[in-house]
């Protein structure tokens, strides 16, 4: 850039280039620090200026140039700029339009004024060239021409000679036929004796200014050739009369009109660019610096102010456009913020080690977690800082990103800074610049040591089951959960069922049930409900009764079923072998009881026996009436003997457990049968209540029967111990009121039948309530109970379904509780009850 001072005679150039010692610069006073700091502007740097010797460029062109600039850098000016020579245009050509059509009124007012003057001077003479009065002519002539405007008046003769004029000095010349007052009517070969108005006037012009020439013939007239006879008769055209007027005043008045117009263009102009520049600086420029100022405070981050205008036009809109940009601006950039402060603080505080790195794997940006755990120092490299190697690791995922472009995996072990193992699970992903290309990749590294040494643990849990699963001796196996096919089996199960694993694999589970409860029991397996005991077919034709735990798993993503099952033919034997030593035990304890009861049938028999034998000593007749009664006793008495010894055999012998529909009414009548007649001789009371709606249970009769004994047994030896001796001597002494009284009630509890036995015996002592169902456990004295009996109906009572419980006791007496499903029974009645008692 240079700039030329204006007037300059002469001027020198002076080469400003770039300071290279800023040092000397700064120290040769704040003159040098100036040119220094202006050397080093770039935009001045290897540039040349033109100066002034002296006092330096005048300021006007830098003014100029400075007016200019902030008008073409200013809105407001580019519009008055515009408007202004569009409207200067505009007067400018309206007022030459009117100056142009100001004078062409002038010129055709003047061509008007000219005819009707160059008539009048025609009349006006006309009397006195009748006379020929040549003084009168030339009065006339030069009283006319005395008027302003009025230059010259002239009267030709038709040779072209001036005969009369207001000029002296032009009188009797003769005016040539290319004069411009001859012209028109000589400018062809034959004189034309008629012309226009246009083409009788002649404009002219000189330094005094414009000037109208008019022609107006002079005919002649009848009068002319006979008064005088001067002029022949056929002669038409006489002379002529030539009045000049000056155009002065009328162009003096164009003048003014366009002075005035240039006047009123000036100050329209004027007038209309202040009212556009105050408009536009009211309307305009301050909202537009307003929404410029608040445009920057948006790129500033600052929150946008209300509308900075309220005018509803288009700046207004603008204005408001701008307020809801910046407000949605400044919305976006508080969640840009937000997004960049998560990122920020999920980059920090993610729970892994993050690194980016340069394509020579030096460390650009890491985490906090990797910055503890690690000590890092910027620009290090990667495998320094993990594992202080002083080379690539041999296998590194961020390389392959490096050269394939694409996220890598791998995991890695390796040495703390402390020394200690750690496993890593690496992932990377590359960065790209704006044109593409990977410049830097990220490394997220996922701490998995302890997972690892969980996959050990695993893996040394699972050969512990595995060993465990293949040794135990219960069989176990994997069954599908829809189909319930074998997928897996234990060496147990081959060892229990006698069938290689290889033959049980896809084998249908429930055919190892017998046929008609193989629907129910897959049912049962289905829902995972535990079998207690169920029997089972093994191919060498053995039954096997089994218990089974169905529990659901879930194994690489299958559901599948895991059956437990455990051998309990040999416990079952077992229970049936106590069971029946239980009855034999019971059938003991009842002799004297049954001996009695069998004894008052003999009695009858062997009285009836020696009735009859007298009689036939004697050789008397028996009376047909007492023969038949006592035939009927004796039958009677032989059926009631035989009932007892059936029911004793019925008891004594060991049927199979078959649950089915069992009348609990029969059952106790049966139970009491055997006892009636010795709890009679004791004196004890029996009570049986059973409601009529008391439904069938779910039992095994026989069993049940024995359930029932064992409780008449001890709620009557119960009552023995509690009123024999001094006990009995107390008891009648108080005068408590009690008696031997064994009640029994049975009620249908929501499908479930409820049996209480209550006796008014002594009670079980507190101390071993908790142990009366455990085997060979007894409170009676020594020789007088085997400790079976109630062990015994607890098995029974629980194989049937039920539940069997001490519900009361005390010195009053003792109840037991005897609960028993009907076929209907509901799932929620027996934990009710059993809570209660």
């Amino acid at each position: 850039m240079s700039l030329r001072a204006r007037n300059a005679p002469t001027c020198r150039r002076v080469l400003i280039p770039h300071c290279q010692n800023p040092r000397r610069c700064l120290s040769g006073g704040a003159g040098t620090q100036r040119a220094h700091a202006f050397a080093r502007s770039s935009a001045f740097q290897n540039r040349s200026i033109r100066v002034q010797p002296g006092a330096g460029a005048p300021m006007s062109g830098v003014t100029s140039g400075s007016m200019f600039s902030s008008i073409s850098h200013s809105l407001a000016g580019k519009l008055v700029v515009a408007n202004g020579v569009l409207l200067l245009g505009s007067v400018a050509l309206l007022t030459w339009a009117a100056m142009i059509n100001q004078q062409e009124l002038g010129n055709r007012a003047a061509l008007d004024g000219a005819e009707r003057l160059s008539t009048t001077v025609k009349l006006g003479l006309h009397y006195a060239m009748m006379l020929n009065s040549r003084d009168d002519i030339s009065q006339i002539v030069a009283n006319i021409a005395r008027q302003p405007e009025i230059l010259a008046v002239r009267v030709y003769n038709k040779d072209g000679a001036i005969k009369f004029s207001n000029k002296p000095e032009e009188v009797d010349t003769v005016a040539g036929m290319r004069e411009p007052a001859c012209a028109p009517c000589h400018a062809s070969a034959t004189p034309r004796t008629i012309l226009s108005v246009m083409e009788r006037t002649r404009m002219a012009e000189d330094e005094t200014g414009r000037s109208i020439g008019m022609l107006t013939p002079i005919e002649n007239e009848p009068g002319c050739s006979e008064g005088c006879h001067f002029h022949p008769a056929d002669t038409k055209i006489l002379g002529a009369i030539d009045i000049v007027l000056s155009q002065g005043t009328s162009d003096e008045e164009v003048q003014a009109l366009g002075r005035r117009m240039l006047l009123f263009s000036a100050g329209v102009f004027l007038a209309v660019s202040g009212l556009l520049l105050f408009f536009m600086g009211q309307y305009v420029n301050r909202p537009i610096r307003a929404l410029i100022q608040t445009t920057r405070g948006i790129a500033r981050g600052e929150e946008p102010p209300v509308p900075v205008t309220r005018q509803r036009d288009e700046i207004g809109q603008l204005a408001q456009a701008v307020a809801d940009m910046g407000a949605a601006i400044v919305e976006k950039q508080k969640d840009l913020n937000r997004q960049r402060d998560e990122y920020q603080n999920l980059f920090a505080n993610v729970p892994c080690f993050i690194t980016v790195q340069d394509r020579n794997f030096r460390l650009l940006r890491y985490n906090r977690e990797f910055k503890e755990h690690f000590h890092p120092r910027p620009g290090q490299p990667c495998y320094k800082a993990y594992k202080g190697r002083s080379e690539k690791c041999p296998v590194c995922p961020v390389e392959t990103t490096f050269q394939t472009g694409r996220s890598a995996t791998s995991e890695e072990s390796g040495l703390d800074s402390q020394g200690n193992l750690r496993h890593w699970l690496v992932t990377t992903a590359p960065l790209r610049d704006e044109k593409g290309e990977v410049v830097a990749a990220m490394e997220m590294s996922l701490d998995i040591t302890a997972r690892k040494e969980l996959e050990r643990e695993a893996k040394r849990l699972e050969e512990k089951y595995q060993a465990i699963y293949r040794t135990i001796p219960s069989p176990v196996f994997l069954l599908d959960l829809t189909g319930l096919t074998v997928l897996d089996c234990n060496k147990s199960a081959e060892t229990v069922y006698g069938i290689p694993r290889k033959d049980m694999l896809g084998r249908y589970f429930p055919d190892f049930f017998l046929p008609d409860s193989r629907g129910r029991m897959a049912a049962d397996l289905r829902v995972c409900k535990s079998i207690d005991r169920a029997p089972q077919l093994v191919p060498d034709g053995r039954t096997l009764y089994v218990a089974m735990l169905a529990t659901p798993v879930e194994i690489g993503g299958t559901h599948v079923l895991l059956i437990t099952v455990t051998d309990i033919t040999r416990r079952l034997e077992a229970e049936q072998q106590l069971v029946h030593a239980g009855k034999m035990a019971t059938l003991g304890e009842m002799a004297a009881g049954v001996a009695h009861e069998l004894n008052q049938p003999l009695t009858v028999i062997k009285g009836a026996a020696s009735y009859f034998l007298k009689k036939i000593r004697r050789g008397e007749t028996v009376a047909p009436d007492v023969l038949a009664d006592l035939s009927q006793e004796m039958d009677s008495h032989v059926d009631r003997a035989s009932r007892i010894i059936n029911h004793l055999r019925e008891f004594g012998r060991r049927p199979e457990m078959e649950l089915m529909e069992v009348d609990v009414g029969e059952v106790l009548l049966r139970s009491l049968e055997m006892f009636r007649q010795q709890l009679a001789l004791r004196q004890i009371k029996v009570e049986l209540d059973v409601s009529p709606n008391v439904p069938k249970v779910m039992g095994d009769a026989g069993r049940l029967e024995q359930v029932f004994v064992n409780m008449l047994m001890n709620a009557r030896d119960a009552i023995e111990e509690k009123f024999q001796g001094e006990k009995s001597r107390t008891l009648r002494e108080s005068g408590s009121g009690e008696e031997k009284l064994i009640s029994i009630v049975a009620r249908d509890c929501h499908g479930w039948v409820h049996i209480r036995v209550s006796d008014t015996g002594g009670g079980v002592p507190a101390g071993v309530q908790g142990r009366i169902f455990e085997p060979f456990f007894t409170t009676k004295a020594t020789g007088k109970g085997t400790g079976l009996g109630l062990s015994i109906s607890y098995g029974i009572v629980q194989d049937c379904g039920g539940e069997i419980f001490l519900e009361r006791s005390g010195p009053e007496g003792s109840t037991f509780l005897v609960i028993l499903p009907s076929p209907e029974a509901t799932a929620c009645a027996l934990p009710e009850e059993s809570s209660n008692g």
